[in-house]
């Protein structure tokens, strides 16, 4: 995760010492994709999407899209994954290292249905934490609702 670059700055600034343990502990993934080049794809529903199935295991449902597959084609190839997730209104952030599994699990796919949403569940999305940390929140814009911002 870290070049030599990053090491010879955060040493420089003196935050080093901690990513290195960090790091020596297993806390950070190596790759994340088949290639090496990181691959990055937004993830949404209606609040709530993301359900915690158990201490280390959270899911959200995959809907029908663009048809491009992207996701699931590097997930077909490479486990290793990573999601961050954004809290606007509260300005936070938290970060999740992991690996991820696609399924049609009927039973799954039925808890992750939210009746009030229209779009369709095609699988899910199946992400098993290996690390997390909340990143710094500090330059987090604020969420303005839409009827504000008019």
């Amino acid at each position: 995760m870290f070049s030599a670059a990053v090491r010879a700055e955060q040493a420089c600034r003196g935050s080093r010492d901690i990513h290195a343990r960090r790091a020596a502990a297993g806390r950070f993934a190596h790759a994340l994709s088949a290639d090496g080049q990181p691959y990055v794809q937004h993830r949404g529903g209606p609040p709530g999407f993301l359900k915690v199935l158990n201490t280390c295991t959270v899911a959200f449902a995959e809907y029908a899209g663009n048809k491009q597959y992207i996701s699931i084609g590097n997930l077909a190839e490479n486990e290793r994954s990573f999601l961050f997730l954004m809290d606007y209104a509260e300005a936070r952030r938290l970060k999740l290292w992991g690996r991820a599994r696609v399924t049609g699990n009927p039973t799954l796919l039925a808890r992750l249905a939210d009746s009030s949403y229209s779009a369709r569940v095609e699988q899910a999305i199946v992400f098993t934490v290996l690390a997390w940390d909340w990143n710094c929140s500090q330059h987090i814009p604020r969420l303005v609702p839409a009827e504000r911002a008019r």
